[in-house]
């Protein structure tokens, strides 16, 4: 027998309803209230709904639906694997193939918490999906059950639930919400209903944050062999995790995770945590992975080794990115020092050229606000982030453009193929050609790149193209260079 199908589960009334069985979740939102459970102040299990007809449930059936998650990483310099069997998942539904099941789980008194990972396509309105038996949507889907649930209540006000989505889109609780309301309006549900939704229900924001790798394909042997059992269910995660939860109502006292010292911070205004992850993880990476690829670099993690990358993506973070994060600046600090263990970790091979991915839009998202707050600041360009831009520019230089994306070669002849919108890699093979200075005068002039001309910032043209001509002859050297 399976040691996890055969493991004691402690009755707990279902206060959680989640949609999606993901990786992300079960290591995530559904390790945290595990741990809330342990520790006694939460009291509430979940019951998780697929919601696709795509997938199986059958590995949650044979394992009682208990399963373990793993973190391996770095975490105050140390290196940390961790394991946790999670035994809070009371039950799984599949919704495609069982609506009445679905739809029973709103008529519990315990409910209280909606929890979603739909993928950032998830939380979309389709004014064509249909009331009658399962909606095809998540808003639809969910919209059909708030209504369930508001006539099993006779509309009770305190029988609302709290929205928890952490889809990975800005406003995502607002954005449910006005899906929920405007599915109300097409398919003419009540208005009492409506100002149920609105005056009872709670549709919080969120930002996530931690690196969930899930099933380990090629390590589950060895994994399960250490553990001493089989887990198919097997779910592994960096240590670090951040979950950031914006509402107009203070839900804290009702998920008081962050009282176990849990990573969770509950807030009125989310942006400044959002400008963090933002500026400061993904600022790192766009800031510094085109310029390590020319230099010979293929992963993250080699990268915060290398004694010249190394120090140019610490340096970009402290120095110029860090000062315009609008918040406490040794708060901020930490988080830039968590990043980089994060970028350290053993387990994770994270490949510089996933990360190239749509880099001009990258650069534009999560360089240039902090561009253009240290201009402001300080009445001058910042050095490193200009020279990220050479190096942008320096990746993409290239003439040929095929089927399947623009190619391209390091200065050691290694070719690598560039991947990015067809109308971005078409201008850049078109301008390539041109003389340094022309090539870095087109690029940085093109609004529909950049929502602004790059040229008019002082000095911008000159020193971009001094770093290109050197990134293009000796990137290592044109680095070097760079943090004289």
């Amino acid at each position: 027998m399976n040691y996890l199908e055969n493991l004691p589960k402690q009755k707990r009334p279902i206060r959680v309803v989640q949609f999606g069985e993901g990786n992300f979740l079960r290591a995530f939102v559904d390790y945290m209230i595990d741990i809330a459970n342990e520790k006694g102040v939460f009291n509430g299990n979940i019951a998780i709904v697929k919601p696709i007809a795509f997938g199986s449930l059958e590995n949650f059936h044979k394992q009682n639906n208990n399963y373990t998650v793993v973190l391996r990483g770095k975490e105050n310099g140390k290196t940390v694997e961790e394991t946790r069997v999670v035994t809070s998942v009371e039950q799984v539904v599949d919704c495609t193939g069982d609506l009445n099941g679905f739809l029973s789980l709103a008529e519990l008194e315990s409910l209280r918490f909606v929890v979603s990972n739909t993928t950032e396509a998830g939380i979309t309105l389709d004014e064509k999906d249909h009331f009658e038996g399962l909606p095809e949507t998540y808003p639809g889907k969910l919209t059909k059950f708030l209504y369930h649930r508001y006539q099993a209540f006779s509309g009770a006000e305190d029988k609302g639930l709290i929205l928890l989505p952490v889809e990975l889109i800005e406003h995502n609780g607002r954005k449910l919400k006005e899906c929920v309301l405007a599915l109300i309006r097409i398919w003419s549900l009540p208005d009492g209903f409506a100002r149920w939704v609105e005056n009872s229900c709670v549709f919080c924001t969120t930002l996530v944050d931690r690196i969930v790798t899930g099933y380990p394909r090629d390590k589950a042997q060895e994994i399960c062999q250490k553990l001493g059992y089989t887990d198919l269910l097997l779910d592994v995660c960096e240590p670090f995790a951040l979950w950031v939860i914006e509402s107009e109502k203070d839900i804290s006292g009702e998920l008081p995770l962050h009282k176990l010292g849990l990573p969770v911070v509950f807030t009125d205004n989310l942006k400044p945590y959002r400008d963090r992850k933002v500026r400061v993880l993904n600022g790192a990476h766009t800031s510094s992975v085109l310029a390590a690829y020319l230099c010979g670099q293929s992963i993250v993690r080699d990268c915060m080794q290398d004694a010249v990358i190394g120090q140019f993506i610490r340096r970009v973070v402290m120095e110029e990115i860090v000062p315009q994060v609008k918040l406490p600046e040794q708060e901020v600090r930490q988080f830039a020092e968590s990043v980089f263990e994060r970028f350290e970790n053993p387990f994770i091979d994270h490949a510089l050229l996933s990360i190239s991915l749509n880099s001009v839009s990258k650069w534009r998202a999560r360089v240039l606000p902090t561009f253009r707050d240290h201009f402001d600041a300080c009445k001058q360009i910042p050095k490193l982030m200009t020279f990220s831009f050479a190096a942008l520019l320096a990746f993409y230089r290239s003439e040929d453009l095929r089927q399947d994306g623009l190619y391209a070669k390091r200065p050691d002849g290694t070719e690598y193929v560039i991947h990015d919108d067809a109308g971005v890699l078409a201008f850049f093979a078109e301008n390539s050609k041109k003389e340094n200075s022309d090539y870095v005068g087109a690029i940085a002039a093109n609004k529909v790149f950049w929502g602004e001309d790059m040229t008019a910032y002082p000095e911008f043209i000159q020193t971009v193209t001094k770093w290109l001509a050197l990134l293009e002859r000796d990137p290592i050297q044109a680095v070097r260079t760079v943090l004289e």
